[in-house]
């Protein structure tokens, strides 16, 4: 697995945490996070376009920040004001050629 995920946990609504997301191998290209939550289907949270650009999913917008450090092939998800409805599984996604591979994921539950 190249990419290691770190950065999640148990916090309480309104808290904070940061994801973190390293390519172990050069050759991949860390698009962004996803999030499954039990029973639904994985959206993507945050990500980088092709132009460079940042995405948000709505509901996360004003709250969380997608960032990188190319040096360290490293991509982070600052959340904060966390709410009980962004629990869920965290998955970091690359591209590598012309596949897409995932993080093992980082929990986030988020109590109210």
């Amino acid at each position: 697995v190249p990419l290691v995920e770190s950065g999640g946990g148990l916090v309480q609504a309104g808290g904070s945490l940061r994801l973190s997301c390293a390519a172990s191998e050069s050759g991949f290209s860390i698009m962004g996070w996803y999030r499954q939550a039990l029973g639904k289907q994985r959206e993507l949270v945050a990500g980088f376009t092709s132009s460079g650009s940042t995405y948000y999913l709505n509901s996360v917008k004003g709250r969380f920040t997608i960032s990188r450090d190319n040096a360290k092939n490293s991509v982070y998800l600052q959340m904060n004001s966390l709410k009980p409805e962004d629990t869920a599984v965290y998955y970091c996604a690359a591209i590598g050629g012309a596949s897409t591979y995932w993080g093992q994921g980082t929990q986030v539950t988020v109590s109210s």
